[in-house]
């Protein structure tokens, strides 16, 4: 069979070239999207490839042929995220901080500057929104994109905007993306980790199945490692063992859910690109080296939080209507109180009050290994903080936090200090 002309796209240069042809004939790239195989598929999942780490590399030559490593420092820092040079010596996300140095050694350690992975990301995603209006976020760092419909305005299919699409990223933003394309979230999602880093991988429904068989129920769409458990406890090891179910056994086996996995190993997701996806909270935590029983130590730890999930609700123009308090104890079991039907908003000294009193319900004495603040329940930011008879402080409240995000946006977070945020030191008689 003769294969169209100029069908691969060399996604180094861009250049057309022939089927037979290992090597792009103008640049010698082997890297190429096949036009024929990606016509119709419209639904793409972008992740950035080692976010963190890219971000570090771009702004820093030094470590272009380093491992680095992004995470929290201390005999419990975790590996937020970890470069490929990294990966090769085993270090993996999640991973204990002492455990990615056991195995290299060599590491740069670097912590999380998320003001600046913040800024990288919404340039991204301002780059997704010239491709199509449907950009569906899941996290700072990927994204499922709709392009059905967009061959119009973008005057090319969806395979070559998409490889355009990571040429600019690479050169405006300075990241790595990988890309998957598919006809539904599920699969592209999948293909976007097949090739990484600078990847671009097709999976088609018709292929899908096959593609399916042999891999671990753990690859299913909301499958974590508990559930994972449960389906292999059942004898369902592989995506293929729920294959040769029909859907109505596969309801009556695993219950509920039992028809979402099925039609998911099936390669069937129905799902829509959701552009109008709502951020359901905005938290600021820590992992404390040692675990702490101090009230005034944790207390301290909490305003911080709280001054940055007020900066997060500021930026991403929400407000806050409840505030979770997150603890985890010694031995990992993790408590969680929330305050509810508060008015909404964005001051941290409010966020603070309803997070303290949640704290200083808890028994005194008890220690804690991790805490956190969660502002819940958003609503818009124009529901903030709005003056009535009972409340007539809120706007002189405004307009002091006001002052002081505007001189820490100017001079750092650490220019204005709140009293209650320094350490309490014994005085000398």
């Amino acid at each position: 069979m003769t294969e169209p002309p100029g069908h691969r796209l060399c996604r180094d240069c861009l250049g057309r070239r022939s089927y037979k042809t290992a090597r792009c004939p103008s640049c010698g790239s082997p890297r190429s999207v096949d036009l024929v195989a990606s016509a119709g598929l419209h639904i793409a999942h972008v992740d950035c490839d080692a976010f963190y780490a890219s971000v570090e590399k771009r702004d820093n030559a030094d470590l272009r042929d380093k491992p680095v490593i992004v995470g929290g420092l201390g005999a419990r820092g975790v590996v937020s995220t970890c470069c490929y040079i990294a990966r090769t010596f085993g270090v993996r996300s999640a991973m204990p901080m002492a455990r990615a140095l056991a195995l290299c050694a060599e590491a740069v350690v670097l912590p999380p500057d998320m003001s600046k992975y913040a800024r990288a990301g919404r340039d991204i995603r301002l780059l997704m929104q010239q491709l199509t209006p449907l950009v569906e976020p899941l996290s700072i760092d990927e994204a499922f994109l709709d392009l059905r419909g967009c061959e119009g305005s973008n005057g090319m299919g969806a395979a070559e905007a998409l490889v355009r699409f990571a040429r600019r990223v690479e050169s405006e933003v300075g990241v790595t993306v990988s890309v998957g394309l598919s006809d539904c979230k599920f699969l592209a999602k999948l293909a976007s980790d097949l090739d990484k880093p600078r990847g671009f991988a097709l999976l088609r429904r018709e292929e899908a199945k096959a593609w399916l068989a042999p891999q671990s129920v753990g690859r299913l769409w909301g499958v974590g490692r508990a559930g994972q458990e449960r389906l292999e406890r059942l004898g369902f090891r592989l995506i293929g063992d729920l294959q040769r179910l029909d859907e109505w056994a596969a309801a009556s086996t695993l219950g509920d859910d039992g028809r979402r996995l099925w039609r998911l190993a099936q390669g069937l997701d129905d799902r829509r690109v959701s552009a109008d996806r709502k951020t359901k909270s905005i938290s600021s935590e820590t992992t404390f080296d040692c675990d702490v029983a101090d009230k005034g130590e944790l207390t301290r730890v909490l305003l911080g939080h709280c001054d940055r999930v007020a900066a997060g609700l500021r930026k991403e123009g929400l407000a806050a209507s409840g505030v979770t308090l997150k603890l985890r104890l010694p031995d990992f079991r993790l408590r969680t109180r929330s305050r509810t039907g508060m008015r909404p908003t964005q001051l941290a000294p409010r966020l603070f009050a309803a997070a303290r009193a949640l704290l200083d319900a808890q028994p005194d004495g008890t220690s804690y290994r991790l805490l956190g603040v969660a502002g819940t329940d958003l609503k818009p930011a124009a529901a903030a903080d709005e003056d009535d008879l009972i409340d007539r402080d809120a706007a002189r409240e405004k307009s002091r936090e006001a002052a002081i995000a505007s001189l820490r946006d100017k001079f750092g977070a650490r220019s204005v200090q709140r009293g209650l945020a320094f350490r309490q030191t014994s005085r000398k008689a």
